[in-house]
């Protein structure tokens, strides 16, 4: 998955990719204590954004942090070490067991700039509250065309992923419709409500005013 968003990112613009490698804590057998790590796992990320502000001469709000499912609290973990000056963080389908919106350790709109949520199998492996300023919901945002029954979600959670790397430079964005709330979301509707807006891409939404509920329809590729 990171492969496919930094080969993406690197094909269209001149960018410094850092992939942050937590398997350690990640791969714990036991789901509990992956979950409990995220928690630390962004303090780390956040001290090294610190050394690259400090000796690098990076500036904060050009940084981007990019998390798929736990990752995704990871990032904004390591938003909230930098106050929320973080200039975008993309939050793919994260992780739903055993967090909850407002949690300490939870993603939320606050943790950047602009913080983006897509959601590909929210209720399942995948929280089913919006925790971004901008959330879409690619397909309703449970399952995913081609992914045929996926009773343990796996595959519609991957996609979450495979959108964002396909939106980067693609020649036709992920338009999507803002919808009126969340509720229209949950019952498979959406009424529109606001103006459309791109799903992931490069650069972000970042100063645009995009912020809601937004839903889009893709293929099964």
């Amino acid at each position: 998955m990171n492969n496919a968003i930094r080969d993406r990112l690197l094909a269209v613009g001149d960018f410094n990719v850092i992939t942050v490698d937590w398997g350690a804590a990640a791969l714990n057998p036991s789901y509990i204590g992956a979950r409990n790590s995220v928690g630390a796992a962004g303090f780390g990320v956040g001290r090294m954004i610190d050394e690259l502000i400090a000796h690098r001469g990076v500036d904060v709000n050009s940084i981007y942090l990019i998390g798929f499912s736990l990752g995704a609290h990871v990032a904004g973990n390591a938003g909230k070490h930098h106050g929320g000056r973080i200039n975008t963080i993309v939050a793919l389908d994260p992780a739903g067991p055993l967090f909850s919106a407002g949690q300490a350790d939870a993603v939320s709109p606050q943790d950047g700039l602009y913080v983006e949520t897509i959601m590909s199998n929210a209720g399942l492996l995948g929280i089913n509250v919006p925790l971004g300023q901008a959330n879409f919901y690619p397909n309703g945002g449970r399952s995913q065309p081609g992914c045929g029954t996926d009773i343990g979600g796996s595959c519609a959670h991957a996609r979450a992923p495979q959108f964002y790397a396909e939106s980067i430079g693609a020649s036709v964005p992920f338009r999507s419709t803002r919808c009126a709330n969340h509720d229209e979301i949950l019952a498979g509707v959406c009424t529109p409500s606001g103006p459309d807006a791109n799903m992931g891409g490069q650069p972000s939404n970042f100063g645009r005013g995009v912020n809601g509920i937004f839903f889009l329809a893709t293929n099964e590729d």
